[in-house]
């Protein structure tokens, strides 16, 4: 039942960004409002998907990204913008801040891995777009950044030891703070 639902949820979005954003000129702009309708129409539509939590974030991203892709967009420029929408959508349909941070964001990196993307660019965007979808929502935008820092991490250290590498110089000379955050993380 789940994995029905989740891969429902992954087509229906990769279908409904397509859709919108076609012959869009700024697609990072147009991707944040896009992709927050579809997650709260989405979930609205199968309650049952609030209870999964942080998978629903991660097939939001993961169908939006797809979509983009599809449409022959640099996923990079567009990662920013789905990650912020996938978030506030989620927050706003009842998951929790860390839950919506949290699969966003790797699966961010994941996707990008899978679409054979720079993953240390993308954890950058999908990091800045995690702490203004927080943001936008009125959430506690310091507890984001940290969040999807670690987020990015634990991907990237999933993926491999070189792209944990590459994810942490990129953060840390990319998204404000996370400096601080990676030392605090050392100790």
């Amino acid at each position: 039942m789940a994995f029905n639902l989740i891969s429902s949820l992954v087509s229906g979005v990769k279908g409904g960004v397509v859709g919108a954003l076609k012959g869009t000129a700024d697609i990072g702009s147009a991707s944040v409002k896009v992709i927050k309708d579809v997650t709260v129409t989405s979930v609205k539509g199968a309650s049952d998907l609030v209870g999964m939590g942080i998978r629903v974030p991660a097939s939001i991203i993961n169908g939006a990204l797809s979509g983009v892709s599809e449409l022959g967009v640099t996923v990079v420029k567009a990662v920013k913008g789905t990650v912020n929408g996938a978030i506030q959508g989620s927050m706003e349909s009842g998951i929790k801040e860390k839950e919506a941070v949290e699969g966003a964001v790797a699966q961010a990196l994941y996707s990008a891995k899978d679409l054979g993307v720079n993953v240390a660019d993308v954890a950058v965007e999908a990091v800045k777009g995690a702490v203004e979808g927080v943001k936008q929502v009125g959430g506690d935008s310091i507890s984001a950044t940290k969040t999807s820092i670690v987020a990015a991490l634990d991907a990237a250290k999933s993926i491999s030891d070189d792209t944990f590498t590459s994810v942490k110089d990129a953060l840390s000379g990319g998204v404000d703070g996370a400096k601080d955050i990676l030392d605090e993380i050392k100790k």
